[in-house]
């Protein structure tokens, strides 16, 4: 794959793989090595979680559509091999969250997709891509477990930021571009008609009645957490993708320098060391 033809995305922005298209995979054990290693490259490179998800979901019994999926990610790391997540020193400790879901985006188990994306000022500091384990009778139902997901995660986080005695003063916002999950998480009256969900609804209604977090719609247009849940056309996953601090090593900083110019210009002051 060195010389391969490039790719503008890891995920074409067509309906999810079925678990029985196609044939089936000449080397399975070679396709579950490729994506196992792909794993710990979503470390760095959350612009490719979803992707590989997707393709992890197959693992058991791949076949030939899985294997291009595979390959059209190595496709999109080999045009951006210089990318990976910037974090950048920030006063701000300020917590925000992207929340989003695929309702029924599964062919095979009717299962949304949720994913969500953490912010600690202006760093991305967690995120998720994942199948949920059960099926939502709703797209709304769907959007509120991807809440409650975030919500949970963000509890965890504002935990360890105290345990460190870094104080978090302010609510943490969850944006949601479905309103009805929104309407759920600040009126309790619409709890006896979602039964099937209440455990998710009381977790997050309880954090938002005690002041810790607010749930506030958000424009599709700007719903971060779509790069998690789904593949998008090559402008809005590059936007998306430079929203989450995902750039390329030779990108100049902020004095107008850049990375590699800026070792270079350190390897020239170091001294020579005798190699004798």
């Amino acid at each position: 794959m060195a010389n391969c033809k490039l790719a503008s995305t890891p995920v074409e922005a067509t309906p999810k793989l079925s678990a029985t298209e196609g044939e089936p995979a000449s080397d399975g054990t070679f396709y579950r090595s490729i994506t196992g290693a792909l794993q710990y490259l979503t470390l760095t490179r959350p612009d490719i979680a979803y992707g590989i998800n997707q393709a992890c979901l197959h693992m058991h019994a791949p076949r030939d559509v899985h294997w291009n999926l595979v390959k059209r990610i190595l496709r999109y790391l080999r045009g951006t091999i210089n990318h990976g997540i910037t974090i950048s020193a920030s006063p701000s400790t300020t917590l925000k969250a992207y929340s989003d879901a695929d309702w029924a985006g599964c062919p095979d188990t009717w299962r949304s997709t949720s994913g969500y994306c953490v912010f600690l000022g202006d760093s991305l500091v967690s995120w998720s891509s994942k199948r949920q384990t059960t099926v939502s009778r709703s797209s709304a139902e769907a959007e509120y477990r991807a809440v409650a997901n975030a919500v949970a995660e963000c509890c965890w986080l504002r935990n360890l930021l105290r345990e460190l005695h870094v104080v978090v003063n302010s609510a943490t916002v969850i944006y949601c571009d479905n309103v009805s999950a929104v309407y759920l998480s600040e009126n309790p009256v619409h709890h006896r008609r979602t039964k099937h969900v209440e455990l998710d609804i009381h977790f997050v209604r309880e954090k938002v009645a005690l002041g810790q977090f607010k749930v506030l719609q958000v424009p599709t247009r700007y719903q971060f957490a779509d790069i998690m849940t789904k593949g998008l056309p090559t402008p809005l996953f590059s936007e998306f993708r430079d929203s989450l601090c995902i750039r390329s090593s030779e990108a100049s900083t902020e004095g107008g320098v850049s990375n590699r110019f800026h070792r270079r210009q350190l390897d020239s002051r170091r001294p020579a060391r005798n190699l004798l």
